[in-house]
């Protein structure tokens, strides 16, 4: 005897976590002149992934480069007593107000070019411009890089199958990408405002990828387990053959008898039965067709 458990389906997508996902916008107008990544690509911390010429940058590189010449000239006058110590602190902290400003925006390249480094590893995502392409400031991002070693399944659920979906349900997650491979968790959250594009709640499972399977966008199926308050005789389900728009299956006592069942669900390899067995009641799952048609031919 098993309690009955009822499977439901949703549509879900593989996305990856936004905890792990890092987009770079750019802080100053320019152009892009190069790109050293593509959409896909590993990537490491410090790496570098775009060179960018900005006017207003190169304003900042001729305002570094006086100060540091008034520094190198405040630091002559005042070892020669001639400048005090204030004006010696107040050059330096202009200084380095300068270069922090710079090190904002990335790596000072000279001539207003600056570069932008990963700011961590994992593999870019999302990718915009190339060379040539104009950007501004706040624009969407010029690249993403995730770390993809945990990811998020986005399901749809919808107000029809709100009733059977919870927080903490065990789910199995299988994808035409991987034919009978099954990835088990479970529901980590399951919002409370439908979305008003796709009219449905969303609900969020966390899996760990750290081998790489699950990729970002991708389509999965999401089946859900839901245990009723029915229990109900099972046996599994290969011992029940179908016959003449019958179920059936063989039942062994003290000789074999062929007995007609009424199949209510399958999950798991399981078949429960609302009619045609008794619990404890043995049952043929081994060479069963061929008892089957040797008792039926008789």
């Amino acid at each position: 005897m098993k309690h009955l458990q009822k499977e439901f389906t949703l549509a879900g997508k593989v996305v990856a976590d936004p905890d792990r996902t890092i987009s770079y916008s750019p802080l100053v107008s320019g152009v892009i002149v190069k790109n050293y990544f593509a959409l896909g690509d590993r990537v490491n911390k410090g790496k570098t992934m775009v060179d960018i010429r900005s006017a207003e940058l190169s304003s900042l590189q001729s305002e570094l480069t006086i100060a540091r010449r008034s520094l190198t000239s405040v630091e002559a006058l005042h070892e020669s007593g001639m400048a005090i110590d204030r004006e010696l602190v107040e050059a330096r902290s202009t200084v380095e107000k300068l270069q922090a400003d710079f090190s904002l925006y990335g790596e000072n390249l000279g001539a207003g070019i600056f570069s932008i480094k990963a700011p961590i590893s994992g593999y870019v995502i999302e990718k915009y411009g190339n060379p040539g392409t104009p950007v501004s400031a706040g624009c969407e991002p010029l690249f993403s890089i995730a770390d993809l070693s945990t990811v998020w399944v986005v399901a749809n659920v919808y107000a029809g199958s709100l009733q059977f979906v919870h927080e903490g349900q065990c789910i199995e997650i299988t994808s035409v990408a991987y034919p009978g491979e099954v990835f088990k968790g479970k529901i980590n959250s399951l919002s409370q405002v439908f979305d008003t594009e796709d009219k449905a709640l969303k609900a969020r499972i966390t899996l760990p990828n750290s081998e790489l399977k699950l990729k970002p966008a991708m389509s999965v199926v999401v089946k859900l387990l839901n245990d009723s308050d029915s229990e109900l005789a099972t046996v599994p389900s290969n011992s029940v053959i179908f016959d003449n728009n019958s179920y059936y299956v063989v039942v062994g006592n003290k000789s074999f008898e062929i007995r007609e069942v009424v199949p209510l669900d399958h999950h798991d390899g399981f078949t429960y039965v609302s009619d045609g067995l008794r619990a404890g009641e043995e049952v043929v799952i081994k060479n069963q067709l061929l008892i089957y048609n040797e008792i039926k031919g008789k």
